[in-house]
């Protein structure tokens, strides 16, 4: 291990003024953890924006490295499941809110967090797929659960061109689903035909309060959004439909009416990724190098510097990145 190596890191003032910056620190300033992880590529996510930029109070303690994700080889570890070498892949677990995550070259954790790492994936396809795709998968399996099959209908997407709604569009047309991809950014439509969308609606369509029930349309859906685009997916779901909800980009609030789930045994499903299972995540890993494309990551995908992260953070919070960022960093 290095004497000294490079970490974004977030602090606060005695005024509670923030700051972001790239810097050298050393080992023993690495929190307490059974597992070194020599980071190879970490993301930026909408989590981390929303910590860099400090729009929403993500972090917990100051000094923070954010980075919610992280892959990488282990290389230190007292903890019996992982050794020297061992690729492993971190999700959530607080990493980046309440402990230091992988936007630095190493990561000290606790190894029940990590699991190892698909041999099908590289650390940089890991993190193209990363929490975002990790969730989409959670949601895919959550629909399966109650029933919905690509024999059931059409399944719809919200969010469709970010980080969760893209993976999400390519793993169920890979399975054979006819997916419905929502979007505010039409200039993307290529973009997510390409993913395997069969049609594009806009999210115009969605943002509006609507009927507590409305025309049976779909018979899942992965929402991403919340708030009202939620209460009207919800309405449009068909008889014991379900809807899969992991996000909450259009806010918390819920101006539904429980109509969808009296009258038509309509399940919303809640899916949480930071703190799901060990045993649900290696299954979400497992069927992602199953059930996904890895070619498909190459369009969803950009990259970044840990220089950049900062100046991408705003980007992001505005709707502008597309798909995942990828920040490979590959300690030496």
């Amino acid at each position: 291990m290095k004497d000294e190596f490079r970490a974004l890191i977030i602090d606060r003032d005695d005024e509670k003024k923030q700051s972001v910056q790239v810097a050298n620190i050393s080992p023993d300033q690495l929190p307490d953890g059974d597992v070194t992880v020599r980071v190879a590529a970490s993301t930026l996510n909408y989590k981390d924006a929303l910590a860099i930029t400090g729009a929403s109070p993500v972090v917990r303690s100051f000094p923070m490295v954010p980075g919610i994700d992280l892959a990488g080889t282990v290389d230190e570890s007292s903890n019996p499941a992982f050794a020297p070498g061992d690729r492993v892949v971190l999700n959530g677990w607080g990493v980046g809110e309440k402990h230091w995550g992988g936007l630095a070259e190493y990561a000290r954790l606790n190894g029940d967090w990590l699991i190892p790492l698909e041999s099908a994936f590289t650390f940089e396809q890991a993190m193209s797929i990363g929490t975002a795709g990790y969730t989409s998968m959670l949601c895919v399996m959550a629909l399966e659960r109650h029933g919905v099959t690509p024999e059931s209908g059409e399944v719809l997407v919200t969010g469709a061109a970010g980080g969760v709604g893209s993976i999400a569009v390519a793993i169920l047309a890979n399975l054979g689903y006819q997916v419905a991809a929502v979007t505010g950014r039409p200039e993307e439509a290529d973009y997510l035909t390409g993913l395997g969308a069969a049609r594009i609606l806009p999210r115009a369509d969605f943002t509006e309060p609507g009927k507590p029930l409305a025309k049976e349309q779909w018979a899942g859906a992965i929402d991403v959004v919340g708030g009202q685009v939620l209460a009207n997916v919800c309405a449009g779901i068909k008889y014991r439909g379900a809807v899969a909800a992991c996000g909450l980009a259009g806010g918390m609030d819920f101006p539904a009416s429980v109509a969808p789930f009296i009258l038509r045994g309509v399940t919303l499903a809640g899916v949480d990724s930071v703190m799901c299972p060990a045993d649900e995540r290696r299954e979400a890993w497992r069927r992602l190098a199953q059930d996904l494309d890895p070619a498909v990551l190459k369009p969803v995908t950009t990259t970044a510097t840990l220089d950049d992260c900062a100046g991408l953070a705003d980007d992001l919070l505005a709707g502008k990145v597309r798909g995942r960022i990828v920040v490979p960093i590959a300690a030496d």
